[in-house]
């Protein structure tokens, strides 16, 4: 049975610049953005069960808070995961990892924890 690749969920303050090369290297790619998702506005409690509905890894900058709701919201829930990309990481660093994390690994290596990138 073939397995289901990773699916990527852009955070509401997510750099649309990595989004845009990501697809473009590989445009297999399943990266829904926060607009399309219509995460705009909501708590990150929501944002985290928007994208555990859908079985996505929620990709964002938010360094600050997402780990404390994030280590909440596992209490109650299970969580595809969260992949953390402090906006001082330059956009090519952040093309590359995403790319490495989507075609060398498996959706259940990341549930409910959280990943720090760089790699």
């Amino acid at each position: 049975m073939p397995l289901m690749p990773i699916r990527f969920q852009a955070d509401y303050d997510f750099n649309h610049r990595i989004i845009r090369a990501v697809r473009t290297c590989v445009p297999a790619i399943d990266f829904q953005t926060a607009h399309r998702a219509q995460l705009i506005g909501l708590p990150d409690r929501e944002v985290l069960s928007v994208a555990a509905f859908e079985g996505r890894i929620l990709v964002s900058h938010d360094v600050t808070t997402m780990p404390s709701h994030f280590a909440a919201f596992i209490t109650q829930q299970n969580s595809p995961g969260v992949l953390l990309i402090p906006q001082s990481l330059s956009i090519s660093r952040a093309v590359e990892d995403l790319v490495i994390i989507w075609s060398a690994s498996e959706p259940e290596e990341y549930a409910n924890t959280i990943t720090w990138l760089p790699l």
